[in-house]
């Protein structure tokens, strides 16, 4: 359960609760908040997505000054986008937003200082001409990142589990099976296969809509914050 209700799967939620009798039913409406939180924030849509924390939890951004800075930094990475997407883009909207919302924020932390320095290079240097770590910051790993981060906040305000028991039981396989193998080299298979792994050909696109995707390795694991909507 705790699976469906922090990964975004209000429908299968609900269903798998009722016919298990659990009480209380899962809060949809706070499930699906926090899907909408998340899609917003792979989109880009980094303003909607603190304008609707900050109506779901109001004080969650003024008690987790990193989690905001983050949002603010990633923000500043779309203005810069914006900008830098052809030859004659303003930048005025980039450095503006950086000075009010950034440069307040970043001597409080070396890593916000450093954060904002990088993110600042990349409208000095050519966009096509990117040393790779100054490429990763406009990767969408960056947003599923603090999408990610995000939504565990949000659960852990709730009081709800920010990390599913589920990815505990599959790590905790992982490391046993390591540990057996280092034990025991020449009678423990590479491969243990506990049904745990997706069939071939299975699609992995389930989404919100109650659909529950099936689960592979810890490093491998569908869960719908880890990918661009």
């Amino acid at each position: 359960m705790d699976y469906l209700v922090s990964h975004g799967y209000p429908l299968a939620a609900q269903k798998f609760a009722a016919e298990a009798n659990m009480k209380p039913l899962p809060d949809v409406d706070s499930i699906t908040q926090r899907v909408e939180i998340r899609e917003a924030i792979h989109s880009g849509e980094i303003l909607s997505a603190i304008e609707r924390i900050n109506e779901l939890n109001p004080q969650l951004l003024d008690q987790d000054s990193a989690l905001h800075f983050a949002l603010l930094r990633l923000q500043l990475v779309e203005l810069i986008r914006t900008a830098t997407a052809t030859d004659d883009g303003d930048i005025t909207p980039a450095l503006n937003f950086a000075t009010t919302h950034l440069a307040p924020r970043a001597p409080t932390n070396p890593e916000f200082l450093t954060d904002l320095e990088r993110t600042m290079a990349l409208l000095i240097f050519p966009a096509d001409n990117l040393t790779p770590p100054l490429a990763e910051i406009l990767e969408p790993s960056l947003r599923q990142d603090v999408a990610k981060r995000v939504n565990e906040a949000l659960l852990r305000s709730n009081g709800e589990r920010a990390k599913a028991t589920l990815y505990d039981l599959v790590s905790h396989r992982a490391w046993a099976h390591q540990k057996a193998q280092q034990l025991r080299k020449d009678s423990v298979p590479e491969h243990i296969n506990l049904g745990l792994d997706p069939a071939p050909n299975t699609a992995s696109s389930a989404s919100h809509n109650g659909e529950v995707p099936r689960i592979g390795s810890a490093d491998a694991m569908p869960t719908g914050w880890e990918g661009q909507q």
